[in-house]
């Protein structure tokens, strides 16, 4: 009998051992599933979809029109679906929209999955923001200039580009047609015509003009690249064209990029330029004491100095050069400003990028200038039409950096200038400096005119 009961006690044992054991396996802790690229994106809708989670009996599947799902798509807020995919219906065409899905069993919820992003195909049918930027700007808290590239040719009054840049713009700065190569033709001899048309168009139309630029290297004319004179006498014939340049222009041109990329893309070094090699790695430093020297003998106490460069936000030994050289002219009281062009892609750089990099000239007490914004969206050529996608993305890395600027001090903020007016007018497609292959759409207007999605994304940047 006592054999018997060590039995039935022993099976009892195994028995109930074996249950706890499946009890166990029955609240594993559920993994968070993994969410995967949509399928059949139409006007209308898409069908979301994600990976098997083991021990998972259903899926909670929610979709918004915001990143952080602040807000739902109406019927899709933890939407409990049984399969691995859902078609979402009922949305919005040519809008942005973001799915995630967590995993259910009957007695637990797994984290959430990754978030996708989705943009339907067709058009939104809401209109962009009409507002001008300028009548915006004047009126966040701490204003600033908003800018435009242009040309000469442009500035005939009455043309299509006249009245945007009389609506919407309070800066202008010449793409081209004010660098040196365009305004000297000899030593002592100036070409003033079409410089002057420009800053004469700022002038009488209430629009700043913002000078650009009395040394850049992709800029020397021929006579002076040919200069067989001793590099003394090369130093002073640049200080001769700053000076006449500066002085011509006193009162009427507010600011100057007197030095424009003199660092080089690899390593943190000077750019090796004939301004190097003929005057020295003190260069930048005369080129802005002979440009302050004109501009107080002229009675213009008030012109702005600026260091004009690109891609500092990413290339960090670049940044670092960079700073090194404001730094030496900030104390020698030289430099008022720096510019930081941003031909940014819709990837690149990040918001952390952009504001680590204006910061350090914020923490300077100097000026900043975005001073040829414009943000591609095809850099692999990798699209051969303007798609919801990137227009969506155009306008969201617009926002972001009107957002990082507008947040600035008041006493940092100068300028935001975007560089050009025009998608098909702007120099990037097509570009052998930046090795772009192929088309792209980096500006606030489209061919004929019309303001795009970027131009409404700079207007929400100001909320």
């Amino acid at each position: 009998m006592k054999i018997k009961f060590l039995l039935v006690l022993s099976s009892l044992f195994f028995f109930l051992n074996a249950c706890s054991k499946d009890d166990n396996e029955t609240i594993e802790t559920l993994e968070n599933p993994v969410a995967n690229a949509p399928k059949d994106v139409n006007d209308n809708g898409f069908k979301a979809k994600w990976n098997y989670v083991s021990n998972s009996k259903s899926y909670l599947l929610d979709v918004s029109t915001t990143e952080n799902f602040a807000a739902f798509v109406p019927n899709y807020n933890a939407k409990e679906v049984t399969d691995l995919n859902e078609v979402v219906v009922g949305l919005m065409g040519g809008t942005q929209y973001y799915y995630r899905v967590r995993a259910k069993s009957e007695t637990q919820t797994s984290g959430y999955s990754n978030v996708i992003s989705v943009v339907t195909t067709g058009s939104s049918g809401i209109p962009e923001d009409p507002t001008f930027l300028k009548v915006k700007v004047n009126k966040v808290a701490n204003p600033f200039f908003v800018g435009m590239a242009i040309k000469a040719s442009q500035l005939t009054s009455g043309s299509p580009y006249d009245i945007i840049l009389k609506n919407e713009f309070s800066s202008i700065s010449a793409e081209y047609e004010m660098k040196m190569d365009q305004i000297s033709t000899a030593s002592g001899v100036y070409n003033w015509a079409v410089a002057d048309k420009i800053v004469a168009y700022g002038n009488s139309n209430g629009i700043n003009v913002h000078g650009h630029a009395l040394v850049w290297h992709n800029s020397v004319p021929k006579w002076l690249t040919d200069f067989s004179g001793t590099d003394a006498e090369f130093a002073a014939e640049v200080k001769k064209y700053i000076t006449d340049v500066v002085t011509h222009y006193a009162g009427k041109v507010k600011s100057w990029d007197v030095v424009n990329e003199a660092v080089d893309d690899n390593g943190g070094n000077m750019r090796n330029t004939l301004f190097l090699r003929r005057m020295g790695p003190n260069y930048i430093k005369d080129c802005f004491q002979w440009a302050r020297n004109a501009a107080t003998a002229a009675g213009d106490t008030n012109l702005l100095l600026f260091y004009n460069d690109y891609a500092t936000s990413t290339n960090i030994p670049k940044q670092d050069k960079v700073f090194s050289i404001i730094d030496d002219l900030k104390t020698s009281i030289l430099i008022d400003g720096v510019g930081f062009q941003m031909h940014n892609t819709y990837l690149s750089p990040t918001k952390t990028q952009i504001e680590t990099d204006i910061n350090r000239a914020v923490s300077k007490g100097l000026k900043v200038h975005v001073s040829e914004l414009d943000i591609q969206v095809n850099q692999f050529n990798d699209i051969s039409t303007f798609t919801n996608e990137r227009r969506l993305a155009q306008k969201e890395k617009y926002k972001e950096m009107v957002k990082i600027y507008n947040a600035l001090p008041a006493a940092n903020k100068y300028a935001l200038t975007i560089w050009g007016m025009k998608d098909n007018e702007s120099w990037i497609p097509y570009s052998t400096e930046l090795n772009h292959p192929g088309n792209d759409w980096p500006l606030l207007y489209d061919s004929n005119f019309a303001i795009k999605s970027s131009h409404t994304g700079f207007l929400e940047g100001l909320d």
